[in-house]
Order: structure tokens, then sequence, then C-alpha cells
């Protein structure tokens, strides 16, 4: 039985957590730094102001075991500017995608496309067609691979924002 508990805390899984900080010069550099100097992954890092006070919201989306997970939360609340760790177990999260394309494509296809995914088009110039779109991160993922095939000259997203249902 004990190897059993051993084998599913070994799973790696994605963790969304958000860290509120202080707002100082050095709060982001000090919690990358400490996922750098440990090893541990950021798949996403997206860092706000929260209004109307002297913090910020970081979401860091990161994968690992239990163990890691675990670490990383311990680590996060001994740094100095953080006031609150929370590890998100129910969450809504959004990823943005800006796309840029050659105005020479068919535009109809691209807004139509574009809707799908909770998006439209943002600016048109002379030169070329600026799309946006906000889903889920794997409907974004399957959305950038869909636009593929309209030769995009430039694909910017945001990372995940998150929270808790």
């Amino acid at each position: 039985m004990h190897s059993d508990n051993h084998y599913y805390d070994s799973i790696i899984t994605r963790q969304v957590i958000s860290v509120i900080v202080l707002n100082e010069n050095n709060a982001l550099s000090r919690i990358v730094g400490l996922f750098s100097a440990r090893g541990y992954n950021i798949d996403s890092l997206t860092v706000c102001e929260i209004t109307n006070s002297k913090y910020s919201r970081m979401t860091i989306v990161t994968t690992g075991d239990k163990r890691i997970i675990g670490q990383i939360v311990k680590q996060l609340n001994k740094l100095i500017p953080v006031l609150k760790v929370n590890e998100h177990k129910d969450v809504i999260e959004k990823d943005t995608v800006l796309i840029k394309f050659s105005i020479d494509n068919n535009l109809a296809d691209i807004d139509v496309i574009s809707k799908i995914y909770h998006g439209s088009i943002q600016n048109v110039t002379k030169d070329s067609i600026i799309v946006s779109a906000t889903d889920s991160a794997s409907r974004i993922e399957n959305f950038i691979s869909v636009m593929q095939k309209y030769n995009p000259i430039e694909i910017v997203r945001s990372g995940i924002t998150a929270i808790e249902r």
C-alpha cells in the first residue's frame, strides 16, 4: 500500500499558484530566482497590480510532483515580499493571444475562426491585420495551430490569468 501512495505522490501535475506580493522593485526577480535556483519550471507567469492597494498578484503555472509543488509553496511563503500563497484547485483560466497576419489573407475566414475562440479583429492597416482571442490555454494553443495556415507574421501570448471558482 505504501508503494501505491508513493506512485500517486510522484505523478507530475500542473499547478496554478497565485502569490500576493508587496509592490517592490525586486519582488518579481526574487520569485523567479527562487524557481531558477532550484530548477523548478515556470510554464506561465503573469503579474498585475491589485487595484487600490500596495500589492500585486502573480499567477504562476508550474509542473511537478506533489513533493515539488509542496516545496515551491513552502519556499514562496518564506520570501519577504510575499503576503499570501494560494494553490488553486478549481479555477477559471484565461490566456490571450494577439496574432498579426499579412493583409493578403482571407480576412473573412480569419474573422470567423477568431470568433470561434472568443476573438475578433483588433486592427487593420494597409499591410497587416491583427486579431486577438481570449480563451482557455488549451483552446488558445489550438487557435494558434489552426491559424498557422494563414502564415502569421507574429504571435504574442499574455500568459495565464486565473481565479478560483
